[in-house]
């Protein structure tokens, strides 16, 4: 087989799957619900459940002694600030969608938007 039909197919498939990809993005966002509440998990067991429509400064203590401080505002949630060492938590994007995360590994912190739609 000649190398320029190899190198069309090559191309032909990298097309078709970067139009998939981001298809199956569009399609993500365009349908995704709007959140309701926040759910908090600290070591897996839901710490705490609070809406999304109601400002709130919420601070979460671990047994293990490490904390978070979670912030609601204008329909979003953000951790603001944090006990871990690295602070990748607080350097992620507030969120207000369901199912999107925030997760504090060391302090083993899961911050959640559900819907009630779902």
């Amino acid at each position: 087989m000649p190398a320029k039909c190899k190198v069309r197919r090559d191309l032909l498939l990298i097309f078709i799957l970067l139009l998939a990809a981001g298809a199956t993005l569009c399609l993500t966002l365009l349908f995704r619900l709007p959140g309701d509440w926040v759910v908090v998990e600290v070591d897996g067991e839901e710490w705490g459940r609070y809406a999304l429509d109601k400002g709130a400064s919420i601070h979460i203590e671990t047994e293990a002694g490490g904390y978070n401080v979670l912030e609601i505002a204008d329909g979003c949630a953000s951790v603001i600030e944090a006990s871990c060492p690295d602070k990748l938590c607080v350097h992620q994007h507030r969120i207000s969608h369901s199912d999107e995360t925030i997760v504090c590994l060391p302090n083993r912190v899961v911050v959640s938007v559900v819907s009630g739609r779902e």
